[in-house]
């Protein structure tokens, strides 16, 4: 199993994530005492699903052959505290010589990233304590 590890020290809430050879920061804004060093949390997960739904859209124009230049998405998200549900909202924005058909196969494409299968899915998350 891959594995991405988080640490904090005793400067709040800047946390250091490191995954392969690559080290992010993570922190809080300052309206909550954070230093505002980093992206929050929830900031990371929506550009999980942005830069995966991106990558999977570019990938399917390379195979095609199809003149994509950009893809610009933007991700937010809508809690509802009473059906305990959380919907991400995406709004794709494809730039390039592109038909219709394309653009929707594209749309269709960006919906099959394994981030947004992931979060379609039933999670569970499992913690223990290590010695």
């Amino acid at each position: 199993m891959k594995t991405v590890s988080a640490t904090i020290g005793t400067q709040l809430y800047k946390t250091e994530i490191q995954a392969k050879n690559h080290i992010i920061t993570s922190d809080e804004p300052e309206t909550v005492g954070g230093q505002n060093l980093g992206l929050t949390p929830t900031e990371l997960l929506e550009s999980a699903l942005a830069s995966c739904s991106a990558m999977t859209i570019r990938m399917y124009a390379n195979k095609k052959g199809w003149d994509l230049k950009q893809v610009i998405i933007n991700v937010g998200f809508k809690r509802n505290i009473t059906t305990q549900t959380v919907t991400f909202k995406k709004g794709i924005e494809l730039i390039g010589n592109l038909d219709n058909e394309q653009r929707h196969r594209l749309l269709e494409m960006g919906a099959n990233c394994p981030i947004e299968k992931m979060l379609k899915g039933t999670i569970k998350v499992e913690s223990h304590l290590k010695q």
